[in-house]
């Protein structure tokens, strides 16, 4: 499977940006390089047991994002990576390079599976035909409206429409259906909760028995129910909360981010990306996957369906 890479582009979109300073191009022309050994290894990882194979694709995570996040962007002496980090996406795009490896070595057992895409994709949310009845317009005006999202495990589909039964004047139209959707936030605050909860509604209402996930990796609100919402789960892949806001503001310097080095690399260190949370992702796939229609047969047996 030819696997996304939108991590690669923006550490490429970063090299190429003018504003970049000229002493950081080496750092992220190493980071390329560094970048592609990662994938190759997650691309060589083994495992006899799910569990096994999550546990080592997790430390290749931990290992590559600790060096981006350490050495590319917080020890630069030049302010603009670290400012920048929310233009330049270097940190939160990797996640979603990651998933699609992750999801298709441990769910799909390394092999494509029926014209299943993984990884961001833009995916079908609604359907409408700009058209009316005193203007002739080909397909009644078929018009598809898609959102862009971080991940998705989905497929192609294509329509085609005409007023006429041979189709004769036709419009077609390709797009993918998302049956699994996960939104990725490296920080997960109230104001993107409530942006994911439109977004789930809409991805539930285009596809019938879709899942949404919300992935984050640091929490930075307090905890609401997905119950009432149409999100099947929010889960911390880092299992803690962000860096507090005090600490956090001495780093816009170079002095600063010097002096609190060592306490960011220890809070790094003790809250690495957790196994656990990506299996949990991986078991929720399964579990969606594997789903069938039931039989009567079992049905009427059970008593339940």
């Amino acid at each position: 499977m030819k696997f996304p890479t939108p991590h690669l582009e923006k550490l490429n979109a970063t090299l190429e940006n003018e504003k970049l300073p000229t002493i950081n191009q080496t750092i992220i022309k190493a980071a390329i390089v560094r970048y592609n050994g990662w994938v190759k290894q997650l691309r060589e990882v083994t495992g006899s047991t799910t569990e096994e194979t999550v546990g080592k694709m997790v430390a290749l995570l931990n290992e590559y994002r600790l060096y981006l996040d350490v050495e590319v962007i917080f020890d630069r002496e030049e302010d603009f990576l670290y400012r920048q980090k929310g233009q330049t996406k270097l940190d939160n795009s990797v996640i979603e390079e990651f998933l699609p490896h992750l999801v298709f070595k441990c769910v799909m057992g390394g092999k494509d599976v029926g014209g299943i895409v993984l990884g961001p994709n833009t995916t079908f949310s609604a359907i409408y035909f700009a058209s009316s009845l005193d203007a002739e317009v080909a397909g009644g005006g078929l018009t598809v409206r898609t959102k862009d999202q971080d991940f998705a495990i989905g497929k192609a589909i294509h329509l085609r429409a005409s007023h006429d039964a041979t189709f004769k004047d036709s419009l077609s139209k390709t797009f993918y259906l998302g049956y699994v959707v996960a939104e990725c936030k490296t920080n997960l605050d109230k104001t993107m909760f409530q942006e994911a909860v439109a977004t789930a509604n809409d991805t539930k209402s285009a596809v019938t028995g879709a899942k949404y996930y919300l992935l984050c990796e640091w929490l930075d609100m307090t905890p609401q129910s997905t119950a009432p919402t149409d999100i099947d789960e929010v889960i911390i892949l880092r299992k803690q909360k962000r860096l507090s806001s005090n600490v956090r503001g001495a780093f816009g310097s170079f002095d600063g981010r010097k002096k609190g080095r060592d306490a960011f690399v220890k809070f790094l260190k003790e809250n690495p990306f957790r196994p656990e949370m990506f299996l949990r992702f991986v078991n929720h796939i399964k579990a969606v996957l594997g789903a069938s229609e039931p039989e009567e047969v079992d049905v009427l047996k059970d008593g339940y369906f």
